[in-house]
């Protein structure tokens, strides 16, 4: 996953600390001028290179980040405010630089005393640039610390997204048809994050994504970190389930989980194919639903295939295959 390799972030605190102390190891081994530059040329090495790794160790988000991730990583965090973040931290990286080229020229030129006066001018101006990003290495590192344990999600993969009423069987379909370990009970509530599975046809791989708190309920109900996370789901289905229990055992009444239905088919419009499925026909005798494609049975093993089938059908996924050269 794009952000789950980044490094912890550094505070600014802790990089001055390390970066003089290394300074001061390096001016023990020298005598005289050289000792004083030995000691600006490290500190601000150690300075200027650490907060450089910083912000290269993100991947750019106006060419690097998938639009799906962008959105959600933006309903997480501040994307804007990150990005400011980081391009600060770069921008005293630079500072640092400046200032060492800078005082190592004074040092060189002059006696021992007025360069040692020099390096401690260094040292505190350098001191004073990271203070200025303190706020910024912070919320870099709070960022990391959030966005890392996103789930993975491939955008380049073909993925079934799974929508529904709680208890209708989303998370057992899920679990029956890949190798998914939700956890499974007969109450509500009971998949906490969304919820990743896989299964392959045709030697490609798909996945398939439950979405327990945010398309398990109406719009109005979302607050605005779950509609934008509902919004970078726009970019990756390839194609909706919409899970129905007719029965109504669910706690939902149908007219209202029709309604829910007719409010995600609008969300992903018509570009996205869309599939409504009543399970748990073995429980009703009739389909009661409007504009049913299918129906299943999840805890009797019936028709749970040819909804995926179908499913695998409707997101029509045609994958680059390699050829040999000179042909098409």
């Amino acid at each position: 996953m794009i952000f789950e390799g980044l490094p912890t972030t550094p505070r600014s605190e802790e990089l001055v600390d390390k970066a003089f102390s290394r300074a001061a190891r390096a001016g023990r081994a020298k005598r005289g001028h050289e000792a004083q530059e030995s000691m600006l040329r490290t500190a601000g090495n150690v300075l200027s290179d650490n907060l450089e790794n910083v912000v290269v160790s993100w991947p750019d988000f106006g060419f690097d980040v998938d639009p799906f991730y962008y959105e959600l990583a933006d309903a997480i965090v501040d994307v804007d405010r990150l990005r400011q973040a980081l391009s600060q931290v770069m921008w005293a990286s630079r500072q640092i630089e400046s200032l060492r080229d800078e005082y190592t020229t004074k040092v060189r030129s002059s006696d021992v005393d007025t360069a040692r006066k020099h390096r401690k001018q260094a040292f505190a101006r350098m001191a004073d640039v990271m203070d200025q990003i303190e706020s910024d290495l912070r919320y870099i590192g709070d960022s990391r610390d959030q966005l890392k344990t996103l789930p993975d999600i491939r955008p380049d993969e073909p993925a079934i997204v799974i929508a529904g009423y709680p208890n209708v069987g989303k998370s057992s379909f899920v679990n029956r048809v890949t190798r998914a370990s939700n956890q499974i009970a007969e109450y509500p509530f009971t998949t906490k994050d969304v919820q990743i599975g896989h299964f392959e046809r045709d030697h490609v791989r798909y996945q398939i994504v439950d979405t327990p708190g945010l398309l398990d309920r109406p719009e109005d109900e979302r607050n605005d970190i779950e509609r934008q996370a509902v919004s970078a789901l726009e970019h990756l289905a390839d194609v909706v389930v919409f899970v129905l229990d007719p029965s109504g055992d669910c706690g939902y009444p149908l007219d209202v989980q029709l309604e829910l239905r007719e409010e995600v088919r609008a969300l992903f419009g018509e570009a996205v194919p869309f599939l409504t499925v009543a399970n748990k026909h073995d429980r009703f005798e009739a389909v009661k639903a409007k504009a049913v494609d299918a129906t299943m049975s999840v805890t009797e093993d019936e028709n749970v295939e040819a909804v995926l089938d179908m499913a695998v059908e409707a997101a029509a996924f045609e994958p680059d295959l390699p050829t040999r050269d000179g042909e098409e």
